[in-house]
């Protein structure tokens, strides 16, 4: 929180849209900064696999943006994503932002500006409970897969690169 004990304005926004479907659980400062899956797992105490990392592309045949919500153990398949979807290209700072409303590090997997095309790593439903971005680098929120799943409507898929940690892991 800030000097004024408030969350960063695009973290208030998740957390009131959190609260306007019913989440139950809070968003959560960290200490330190959340851009990446380990810094993100430091600060939660949790292993890195927990952590609901955001990827955006951007899909070539209509530039809409296509987010992969994969868990923060793997290396995301380019290639398998693009077979689902359509060729990829990448998403600079200011695609992401014009397409989610977040930068890159904070990107929420609900609450876009813009219809996004949204896919759940199917290792995440191992888990019990994961974090996931609620808008901000330093911001999080936890969630069941489940719950992911239901507030975004993504389907569940295989996305991990073949040689990434637990990539077989069920």
């Amino acid at each position: 929180m800030d000097s004024a004990g408030k969350l960063p304005d695009s973290a208030q926004r998740v957390a009131d849209l959190l609260a306007r479907i019913g989440h139950g659980k809070p968003v959560v400062l960290l200490p330190a900064s959340g851009r990446t899956s380990a810094e993100a797992a430091a600060g939660l105490a949790c292993s890195v696999a927990e952590i609901a990392k955001s990827i955006v592309f951007r899909r070539l045949e209509d530039d809409a943006a296509v987010i992969v919500v994969a868990s923060g153990a793997h290396r995301v398949d380019e290639r398998k994503v693009a077979a689902l979807v359509g060729p990829l290209g990448k998403a600079d700072a200011r695609f992401v932002r014009e397409h989610t409303g977040y930068a890159i590090g904070g990107v929420c997997p609900i609450g876009h500006l813009k219809d996004t095309t949204l896919l759940v790593d199917q290792d995440l439903l191992r888990f019990d409970s994961i974090w996931a971005a609620a808008g901000h680098p330093h911001a999080v929120f936890k969630l069941s897969p489940r719950e992911l799943l239901a507030m975004t409507g993504g389907q569940v898929v295989d996305v991990a690169l073949s040689d990434s940690p637990q990539a077989t892991a069920v």
